[in-house]
């Protein structure tokens, strides 16, 4: 899993799938930032390539610390399989999610931005 920082953001960029295995890290690596008050979390999924339930619970919990802490959390490259996924469960109406990092970074979003490095 990566995870980067530019300045005020964070990206964080989970590997192959999130399934009860893999999503535990990805809970662990949102309650250490938390505290950071970074206002805005990247979660790029370009190389998720699966999802499960406990990886979508993961994701909500994650929008739920980020709001508590007044940050924006979004969601971008979401493969045509996740974002299918996300459309069932009707979680693409609860998150802000873009085609790409590109998009992400011209939207209104402060300019100075922390990245987190792939593990």
């Amino acid at each position: 899993m990566a995870f980067s920082h530019l300045h005020q953001h964070i990206v964080i960029q989970p590997q192959n799938c999130l399934n009860s295995q893999t999503s535990s890290i990805l809970r662990q690596q949102l309650a250490a930032i938390a505290p950071d008050r970074h206002k805005l979390w990247v979660i790029d999924m370009t190389d998720v390539e699966f999802i499960d339930s406990s990886g979508l619970c993961t994701l909500v919990g994650g929008l739920n610390i980020a709001r508590h802490q007044g940050c924006r959390l979004v969601i971008c490259n979401l493969s045509a399989k996740v974002r299918l996924i996300f459309e069932i469960t009707q979680l693409d109406q609860l998150f802000e999610i873009f085609d790409s990092f590109d998009q992400v970074t011209s939207t209104k979003i402060p300019a100075n931005a922390r990245l987190i490095c792939r593990s």
